[in-house]
């Protein structure tokens, strides 16, 4: 092996190495991110991490897109392990796998639904590694539309400054979905990270809801019902629980 390539390889040996101690500090200190502490537990002089992150807010840039697409990995898993024509199965496939993603990473999790981080400003790459949990709900009801499966919508009136907002969202998939349709869909995508964020920071302790993993699913079938998406027979009633039979 070349120098310059065993240089590379041990740098970015160097760079994992790094990473592996930041999330460690995420996990006891939150988002309040040192890189001398980061280098103290690495043996290294302070001015030495500079080499490979320029600044602190370099490192979060990365932990963030790497907690987004590790996320994004989950949730898409979560729709592939399901037929395709079965939309039910698929939509509560990505729920419970950002559910079980998010409390097996409670900091990363935290690190990208939980408070702002004093200081940073998120740059422009992470949009798409945070927009593939929605787009990944949104294809599920795009298939359902094409299909003619969707459910029509409740009547409730889609006021005329939400459309025109939804309208802007709709015009990177011109005809994939009606904005009453993209309504009914961010709205259980809301649902979803807000059932999750009270699960993850602790908001249903103390005996507010103690089969949390019950709990979530009967809530994600209720979002399923307002996406409109058909409750197709061969479902389980409970995850992980075989279909009742008649």
């Amino acid at each position: 092996m070349s120098a310059p390539s065993i240089r590379a390889r041990v740098r970015a040996e160097m760079i994992e190495e790094i990473k592996a101690v930041a999330r460690r500090h995420l996990a006891t200190e939150g988002g309040n991110l040192s890189l001398r502490a980061v280098a103290r537990d690495l043996g290294m002089v302070s001015s030495a991490i500079y080499r490979y992150f320029p600044s602190r807010d370099a490192l979060l840039t990365v932990l963030i897109i790497e907690a987004y697409q590790s996320l994004g990995d989950a949730a898409e898993a979560g729709d592939a392990a399901a037929a395709r024509d079965d939309l039910r199965g698929r939509w509560l496939g990505v729920s419970h796998a950002v559910r079980a993603w998010s409390l097996a990473h409670p900091a990363e999790y935290a690190l990208l639904y939980g408070s702002p981080v004093p200081g940073y400003a998120a740059p422009s790459e992470t949009v798409v590694p945070a927009q593939r949990v929605a787009f990944a709900l949104v294809e599920i009801m795009v298939d359902g539309a094409a299909a003619g499966r969707l459910a029509p919508p409740d009547g409730t009136p889609v006021p005329p400054p939400v459309r025109v907002e939804l309208a802007r969202l709709l015009e990177q998939r011109p005809g994939a979905l009606t904005e009453e349709q993209l309504a009914r869909c961010m709205a259980a995508w809301s649902q979803l990270f807000g059932l999750v964020s009270f699960e993850v920071f602790g908001r249903f302790a103390q005996g507010v809801v103690e089969d949390c993993e019950a709990y979530f699913d009967y809530q994600m079938r209720l979002m399923a019902d307002l996406a409109g998406l058909p409750d197709e027979p061969g479902q389980p009633d409970q995850p992980g629980q075989p279909a009742s039979e008649e």
